[in-house]
């Protein structure tokens, strides 16, 4: 059978919907609001706010969120995110490329856990606590957002729970973050402390936002300070750098 031409289909548009924002020659819109109005009124913090949950944040909000940004901006040379934007650019690539490689590396256990602990409180707010905590160390199921490589307690997260008491923003999210580290340890027998990633997890529930947003704000945050090394790297050490100490633990000696 011969189809026409004709009678093919042609019709191949794809209609796109946002409620975030709109550009046209006359103006830009974001969030129903007029762009130039925004940049002459709002921080970034409170234009980041709104772009992102759609509506404007109280002074006390605005104060939580700019020290959440402040807490996670960076963490030393050291982390996955930097080593490997600054790697990145010591061969040859480009800025963006760089950094966009440094934020891919941004997973389950640097910064991913975000989301994994905001999920977790959701999901458990009305639970008993002693009896989740119990099923997770049973299965052997790590609660995400507790325990941390060199801290005992995280300052950082001591730092963003005292501004959230002081502004209003502690809610039943971060008090249910409190009473889990408190049973980790008890049933445990040692203490786990609840990271950065998990503050900001219970903090941005506390906040409004749902918790399939949670890792943006990390995003957001690290990429400043990944930015910051990226051109360190390019501006001030040598292209092609090796790491300077490893070690071979394979077989040695084998013959073909």
């Amino acid at each position: 059978m011969t189809v026409k031409k004709s009678e093919l289909k042609t019709e191949w548009k794809t209609e796109w919907k946002t409620e975030i924002s709109k550009a046209s020659k006359d103006e830009t819109i974001i969030r129903g609001y007029n762009l130039e109005e925004l940049t002459n009124k709002l921080t970034f913090t409170e234009t980041i706010f709104l772009t992102l949950k759609g509506e404007l944040p109280t002074e006390q909000q605005t104060k939580m969120l700019n020290a959440i940004f402040v807490s996670s901006i960076d963490h030393g040379i050291e982390v996955s995110s930097v080593t490997v934007a600054r790697c990145t650019m010591a061969a040859g690539n480009q800025f963006n490329s760089a950094v966009a490689a440094g934020i891919g590396t941004l997973g389950k256990y640097h910064g991913g856990a975000i989301e994994d602990c905001a999920k977790f409180l959701e999901q458990n707010i009305n639970e008993n606590i002693e009896k989740i905590v119990k099923q997770s160390i049973e299965n052997k199921k790590r609660i995400g957002g507790f325990g941390h490589k060199i801290y005992t307690t995280d300052p950082r997260t001591q730092t963003l729970f005292e501004i959230a008491k002081q502004n209003n923003c502690f809610g039943k999210y971060c008090k249910l973050a409190e009473n889990i580290e408190l049973e980790l340890e008890k049933q445990k027998g040692k203490k786990l402390c609840i990271n950065i990633d998990g503050a900001i997890g219970a903090l941005i529930l506390d906040l409004g936002f749902d918790s399939t947003l949670a890792n943006a704000f990390f995003i957001i945050s690290r990429t400043v300070g990944i930015c910051a090394h990226v051109h360190e790297e390019k501006t001030k050490e040598k292209l092609v750098r090796r790491l300077s100490e490893s070690e071979y633990i394979g077989e040695t000696g084998k013959k073909l």
